[in-house]
């Protein structure tokens, strides 16, 4: 009887990790919601606004690739194009941009690599569209970033093992009658060694594969598993603050919170498998988990080998928890699956008692 309920045990644990891991691909993997890039060598930060306008805020998002405005006052924020032409006014009413502004169509590409319409013209008379009804608004402005893709600035190219500043820059804003500048800089930072990224990883992958391959019972499994899901719930905790015009940083944290805690869960089932001695269940769970973690992981695996990273907690944390969710991942993949084919249940590998003769 308990070899068949171990066998119906095995087998409902598979449905319902089969069920979670199913679920867990509807919701957001990364924990950087609304980001085009979780790393970068480049940054950027607003380093003054003056005169400094009560209500209204501006900031820098996605390394220097972005800027968005929030305007929570009465006034309109009108903001220039690049030749001084009309372009956005942000107020109470929402977010109004100017169908004849060039700048309209440049900021839609990261690198401005656009044919301009025959309508995009500085001088013509503006013709103002409503683009959002909320009183703030996010968009790639090119006096931020740097423009030239696959080409490292000047000073950088020159001296790539030192920080660097790339530029200061301006954009020039109002609010109602006042006129007012935004000032930032945009810096470079040297990115972590190759050889040493790779090569911890590596060694990573080798000992969580290890742990299934070669370790004579499971338990070097739930340390594994343990380990995970610290991983999955500190990348979901250390999610960044998003654009306002994606989603509040409460419903990025619960959106990224749904698949880590379905990871602990799973790690949890493992992890009381492993301590048990049920080497199958073990290596089904760290199967389904490293899968999970895979999913949660990879969207932000350019973080491994950037200087800046997207994260609410220290860089270091960050990156450490990214390589346990892909490293150790993928190593709990490869662990479970051989762990689920080695072991076998003690209910299961008990001899069956020997016939009596009769008599």
């Amino acid at each position: 009887m308990r070899g068949v309920a171990g066998r119906a045990a095995a087998r409902l644990l598979v449905v319902v990790l089969g069920v979670l891991a199913v679920l867990a691909v509807a919701w957001p993997a990364s924990a950087h919601v609304g980001g085009e890039v979780a790393g970068s060598d480049f940054d950027g930060r607003v380093t003054s606004v003056q005169p400094a306008v009560s209500g209204v805020s501006v900031r820098v998002l996605q390394f220097g690739d972005a800027l968005e405005v929030v305007n929570t006052t009465g006034t309109e924020v009108t903001v220039p194009g690049y030749s001084d032409e009309p372009y956005l006014r942000i107020g109470p009413d929402g977010v109004w941009r100017n169908r004849h502004s060039p700048a309209t169509y440049i900021n839609l590409d990261r690198y401005g690599r656009v044919t301009l319409p025959e309508g995009a013209d500085p001088r013509a008379e503006p013709e103002w569209v409503l683009v959002s009804t909320e009183p703030q608004y996010t968009w790639h402005d090119h006096r931020t970033h740097w423009m030239s893709e696959g080409q490292l600035p000047p000073a950088v190219a020159a001296d790539p093992t030192h920080a660097h500043t790339v530029f200061d820059w301006t954009v020039p804003m109002r609010h109602g009658d006042t006129a007012f500048t935004v000032r930032g800089e945009l810096t470079w930072e040297p990115p972590p060694s190759t050889e040493l990224t790779w090569g911890l990883h590596l060694a990573l992958f080798v000992v969580v594969a290890a742990a299934g391959l070669l370790a004579r019972t499971p338990r070097p499994l739930a340390w594994a598993l343990g380990v995970g899901a610290a991983a999955a719930l500190w990348h979901a905790a250390a999610t960044p603050e998003p654009p306002v015009t994606v989603s509040s940083h409460t419903a990025a944290l619960l959106s990224a919170l749904l698949p880590a805690v379905t990871a602990a869960f799973v790690a949890l089932l493992g992890v009381r498998a492993a301590l048990r001695g049920r080497g199958v269940m073990a290596g089904l769970a760290a199967l389904v988990l490293g899968w999970l973690l895979l999913v949660q992981g990879l969207p932000d695996v350019d973080v491994l080998w950037s200087a800046n990273v997207a994260g609410g907690g220290p860089d270091a944390l960050t990156r450490a928890a990214v390589a346990v969710l892909v490293a150790g991942g993928a190593g709990l993949v490869v662990g479970g699956l051989a762990a689920a084919r080695r072991f076998r249940d003690p209910e299961r590998a008990r001899p069956a008692p020997e016939s009596q003769p009769v008599g």
